[in-house]
């Protein structure tokens, strides 16, 4: 193995090395020594890396890059293997930033690389490069021969864990590159797995951080790793590669997927990949599953084996249809899928949801609602009916609507929690006091509002304060670094009216101002006309705690409406819910 770094007097922090895996493929690994959190989620005890791979037969394809932090070295260490002109592939195993961080830099060395990636990689790629770009959309079972026996297979493997996945296998060198799969943050000059005992702290708490949300996925994806006619090594995105302890690592992550699985509470979600404006429906409604921590499975009716859905259906606590075309290609067997699932579902736990593009050549959404029914599943949102091209509207609608599916789903969660802590802790915690607040926010054709309590002023220069919002709330899409949002003070003594209203349970894509006098703020979010004061505020950070994410933002205007009264104050009984 040869290794570039910085010229030092003590350890570089960010090195590069690379190493031929096999015949006619190369490591090229970025080490990371001195990293020690990974997206907030979780400490790192041992840096990490950032694995990329060069695949050479007739034609060459390279899977992955890397982090942008390594943009020097990586790009220096590219051009000492190979001639990026001499580069006819780029594969894209997922779009996070730590693989992808270099995509544009490469495409600008070679503007004529191909890039064969999910059809959502694209999308998300479309924001990253900025200019045309040559592109292949690929799902399971597309194949690309780069000559020489090097015949690649993809397979597409959603939520590991980002939704763009895929797995691409080397049929000739049976390597499987798999990117954050079967993965560790684990940093040193070892290529491979020679040492288990060093990596099995590292292995089971990247599973637990990054995989175990997604067990039944990973379930799913090794389903279909076991199809493939042999695997020596798994060439992983980060750490060391498998292939000393492939069996071993494999079935731990099985084993432990299976009893993730028992216990998780997961939604299975259909839908017919590229039918209309499906997937980015689907991905709106996954979106607001996962934000009340309910596992979403996303099923495409295309190609789902029928033993599939009887799998998913039985496992799942809701079910969420996009109902499928009455004709075409992929009709048939979306159409089989259909029947699989009223057959299957037979639970009175189970909830269901469906959405059904109004006009089009859906399936008609109203015959199956009254099968479900039923059979006594319980509705967690009304059908969906969308009679024009999707909108910001949509989406949001979308996105509440899955929303009350995870909340319906985890309503026994809840209570279970509240009461859960001691009862001299909860009334003690409940002791702690807040003003009363009203969010809003508005991006494009949406806006939504929350009341909130957790609210406190964090900084002096610049102006700042944090707000604690919960994962669930619809406004937190709203809320993310860069957007913009009023902060509305409510008063004491005249706080009931505006407090009664949006403390309503609002229908999925329901107005929240209805009936409500705004003024529109600077930053185009609504002030509401009863508040005592207001702040136009800019989100600048956020960190994710538990349940909740504390997001910190900058006040940019201020206003009172009478210097003589003071802020509403809500005064809890207890402390572990609102």
């Amino acid at each position: 193995m040869q290794r570039a770094g910085q010229t030092s007097n003590k350890p570089s922090r960010l090195t590069i090395a690379h190493e031929d895996i096999t015949e006619n493929t190369t490591a090229i690994r970025s080490l990371d020594w001195d990293r020690d959190r990974f997206d907030i989620e979780f400490a790192l005890q041992n840096g990490t890396t950032y694995n990329s791979f060069l695949i050479r037969g007739e034609k060459t394809a390279l899977v992955d890059t890397s982090h942008a932090k390594f943009h020097d070295l990586y790009l220096a260490e590219l051009k000492n293997l190979i001639d990026p002109k001499d580069i006819d592939y780029l594969i894209v195993s997922h779009t996070e930033p730590d693989h992808s961080g270099l995509v544009k830099d490469v495409l600008a060395l070679n503007p004529d690389i191909t890039v064969y990636a999910a059809k959502v990689a694209h999308q998300f790629l479309a924001e990253l490069v900025h200019q045309p770009y040559n592109k292949v959309q690929v799902k399971s079972g597309d194949k690309l021969d780069l000559g020489n026996g090097h015949e690649l297979e993809f397979c597409t493997a959603p939520n590991l864990h980002w939704p763009d996945t895929i797995f691409t296998y080397d049929h000739k060198t049976q390597h499987l590159f798999t990117c954050d799969a079967f993965g560790m943050h684990y940093c040193d000059d070892s290529t491979f797995d020679e040492d288990l005992e060093l990596l099995n702290k590292d292995y089971k708490i990247y599973y637990d951080c990054l995989m175990g949300p997604n067990a039944r996925s990973v379930l799913a994806a090794i389903k279909r790793m076991d199809k493939l006619p042999g695997i020596n090594t798994i060439a992983t995105g980060h750490g060391p590669l498998i292939r000393h302890n492939l069996e071993e690592l494999v079935s731990r992550y099985a084993d432990w997927s299976k009893s993730q699985v028992k216990v998780a509470t997961n939604v299975a979600l259909f839908y017919v990949s590229e039918y209309g404006d499906a997937d980015n429906l689907a991905a709106a409604i996954a979106q607001g599953v996962r934000k009340t921590e309910v596992i979403v499975e996303e099923i495409d009716l295309r190609t789902a084996e029928q033993s599939e859905v009887r799998e998913f259906v039985g496992l799942a606590s809701g079910v969420i249809i996009l109902m499928p075309p009455q004709s075409g290609e992929f009709s048939a067997n979306a159409q089989t899928a259909l029947s699989t699932i009223l057959a299957t579902v037979n639970s009175k736990k189970q909830a269901f949801g469906l959405l059904e593009s109004a006009g089009g050549d859906d399936e008609p959404v109203d015959t199956l609602r009254n099968r479900f029914r039923e059979t006594d599943l319980k509705e967690a949102f009304a059908p969906i009916r969308i009679d024009d091209l999707p909108n910001e509207q949509t989406y949001q609608l979308c996105e509440e609507a899955g929303t009350d599916m995870g909340q319906w789903l985890t309503r026994d969660k809840s209570v279970k929690q509240m009461k859960s802590l001691d009862a001299d802790l909860d009334k003690a915690l409940g002791r702690l006091s807040g003003g009363l607040y009203i969010i809003t926010a508005k991006k494009g054709d949406i806006q939504s509002a929350m009341l909130a309590s957790w609210v406190s002023q964090a900084s002096i220069t610049p102006l700042g304060l944090t707000i604690a919002v919960a994962k669930d709330r619809a406004i937190e899409s709203l809320m993310q670094i860069g957007d913009r949002f009023v902060l509305n003070i409510l008063e004491e003594g005249n706080y009931q009216p505006l407090m009664k209203h949006f403390l309503k349970r609002f229908a999925p894509g329901a107005d929240r101002f209805a009936e409500v006098k705004t003024y529109p703020a600077a930053n185009g979010s609504p002030i509401l006309a009863d508040s005592l004061a207001y702040l136009e505020c800019e989100v600048v950070t956020r960190m994710e705690c538990s349940d909740h994410w504390l997001v910190y933002s900058t006040v940019d205007i201020g206003r009172v409406s009478n210097l003589d009264s003071l802020t509403a104050v809500h005064h809890r009984k207890v402390g572990n819910h609102y």
